[in-house]
């Protein structure tokens, strides 16, 4: 960092000295961790037979440390390419009408309060509202160290079983949702895509934004014609801002599809590739006629139905990891 030049692209530093810093982190926590575990050895030595008192400070800074090294061992686990990265989440609406967009905006509640725990901060990037209730879709993008590496195990499709409050028989409903995640890439791991297979349209955006961004054609939607992949963004004010943010969306879910694929060229995509790795349902969540929500792919599972739609997910997402 300290070379003539560095800061010639400044994009590029920023990353750079991100990188340093969490790196420096790192050995900053595990000195930390090491001398807290000194301090018990010579806590141990000094405390007499009857000391309560040091006992249970011993006791809790032993959970500490517990606590930091499951931290520690859990990313251990995320050493995969884009792990680290930010991450791009969509909710799409699946089968099951007005509870289905219902369920969507629930889940789209959950992942926020999930983030909020994490510490990770959240933008939107397009919404599509639903005609009665809830959400169509939305796109966030997600900022945080290791957003995609956690976030990916969250990628499927999402079960809901209730009561439907929009029934008047008061039937059981059930509804579906799918998650989609995507790392956001770095300037180091960015691709370059032929302008000839972009197919890019422009119109005016819908739902949340205010008056202005109705009132021009702000919204950008980009096609990538030889796998057919569309993308759009209508968070921001200018259509140019909305096109950099929508050609970062392409350009993960390209990278992305590429790995799925076992491709080595982004060229080599072609459209019969667009729709792979769905599948069925992940996780299931009943309300009723008992309250349980379960990972289908770990068997974990919990009957805190309340405490899970509040963001408390780590439980599925560090189990599914581990056996990965």
């Amino acid at each position: 960092m300290q070379e003539a030049g560095f800061w010639d692209d400044i994009k590029r530093a920023e990353e750079v000295t991100k990188k340093s810093k969490l790196i420096k982190d790192k050995i900053e926590n595990f000195d930390k961790l090491k001398s807290q575990i000194e301090d018990i050895e010579v806590l141990k030595e000094i405390m007499e037979d009857d000391d309560e008192e040091s006992a249970n400070e011993i006791i809790q800074t032993l959970r500490d440390i517990q606590e930091q090294i499951d931290d520690y061992n859990m990313k251990v686990l995320l050493c995969g390419e884009y792990d680290k990265n930010n991450a791009i989440l969509t909710l799409h609406v699946g089968v099951g009408g007005t509870d289905a967009n219902d369920w969507t905006e629930m889940l789209l509640r959950m992942y926020t309060r999930w983030c909020e725990k994490q510490g990770y901060s959240i933008e939107t990037l397009d919404l599509l509202p639903g005609d009665e209730a809830g959400i169509k879709s939305v796109t966030l993008k997600v900022t945080g160290e290791y957003a995609y590496g956690y976030l990916k195990a969250e990628k499927g499709i999402h079960r809901l079983v209730r009561i439907s409050p929009y029934n008047a028989n008061g039937k059981r409903q059930t509804s579906f949702a799918s998650m989609e995640v995507l790392p956001e890439l770095t300037k180091e791991q960015d691709i370059e895509i032929r302008s000839d297979d972009l197919k890019i349209d422009t119109y005016r955006s819908g739902g949340a934004g205010g008056q202005h961004v109705n009132k021009t054609d702000s919204a950008v939607r980009i096609t990538h014609i030889p796998t057919g992949i569309v993308v759009q963004c209508q968070n921001e004010r200018s259509q140019f801002s909305n096109r950099d943010t929508a050609m970062e969306m392409l350009k993960s879910k390209l990278v992305e599809l590429k790995e799925r694929a076992h491709k080595e060229k982004i060229e080599d995509l072609t459209g019969e590739l667009k729709d792979m790795g769905w599948g069925s349902q992940i996780r299931s969540y009943v309300f009723h006629p008992y309250s349980m929500v379960k990972d289908h792919r770990t068997n974990v599972e919990t009957s805190n139905v309340t405490s899970v739609m509040d963001g408390e997910i780590d439980m599925f997402i560090n189990a599914y990891l581990k056996q990965q």
